[in-house]
């Protein structure tokens, strides 16, 4: 394709944002890191974005918002009733199949997985889907938690349920974050101590921030991409220098002196 038809993802955003308010490139990047879209990327690594895929995309939002249907339903329409998920200016989504869909040949992301769908380079962080959040029962049953260490993280601040109605509302990240402090506590580490993590955290993007926030004024969507884009890249590299650093720290307990 040539290369003035393809679009970046801030250009993508605008092209949607006037039928679906609610999209977000937090959003478009969750949707790549399940593989559900598959952008191509610049040799410099910002995504571009083909007129497929943004109909593809376009598709996948709309199922999502008309028929309230998961990833995985969706997956297995664009698996088996389209292989390009192209859907026209004036298709709408149908509860019973895809409506006006042209067969091509099979599209990179819908032969993926969505149990084994790789990660975006950035590993898809803050860009979890929250409409696939689950309730306080859902959660401990999920990650096999007791009560008396779920409330022990929610009073240290490691997590912060919503509250929906009567229903106590767990995010992917919040469920990411459980997970990961049970496996702290079968090794015996304290939920208190874990806090510094959280203050390192705040304290590590407070420090992005001054770098971005410019872009983030802007209202051109392109350069509120490249902000996120730029986001990715210093979480991405504060997470290697903590892990190395870790590493180092470490050495007088592995025999390296």
């Amino acid at each position: 394709m040539d290369e003035k038809n393809y679009k970046s993802i801030g250009e993508v955003l605008g092209l949607l944002l006037d039928e679906f308010p609610d999209v977000t490139i937090s959003k478009i990047r969750f949707l790549e890191s399940q593989g559900l879209i598959e952008p191509e990327r610049t040799p410099s690594g910002y995504r571009k974005f083909s007129n497929s895929e943004v109909d593809r995309l376009r598709f996948i939002l709309r199922e999502q918002r008309e028929n309230y249907l998961p990833l995985k339903v969706i997956r297995t329409r664009l698996d088996s009733d389209t292989s390009d998920g192209m859907v026209r200016p004036y298709d709408d989504t149908d509860p019973t199949g895809v409506r006006g869909i042209v067969h091509q040949e099979t599209h990179p992301a819908a032969a993926k997985k969505l149990s084994s769908a790789p990660l975006a380079p950035h590993k898809s962080r803050a860009t979890r889907d929250d409409t696939l959040s689950i309730d306080r029962g859902e959660l401990l049953n999920a990650i096999d938690m007791d009560e008396k260490l779920l409330k022990e993280i929610i009073t240290a601040g490691l997590v912060s349920p919503r509250k929906v109605g009567e229903l106590e509302m767990y995010s992917p990240l919040d469920r990411e974050i459980l997970e990961i402090i049970s496996k702290f506590s079968e090794l015996g580490i304290d939920v208190r101590n874990l806090k510094r993590w959280k203050q390192s955290a705040e304290s590590e993007v407070s420090l992005y921030e001054g770098r971005i926030k410019p872009y983030f004024m802007q209202k051109n969507p392109s350069s509120k991409a490249q902000a996120e884009d730029m986001l990715d890249d210093l979480i991405e590299l504060g997470e290697q220098l903590r892990s190395t650093l870790v590493e180092v720290a470490a050495r007088s307990f592995r025999g390296n002196r």
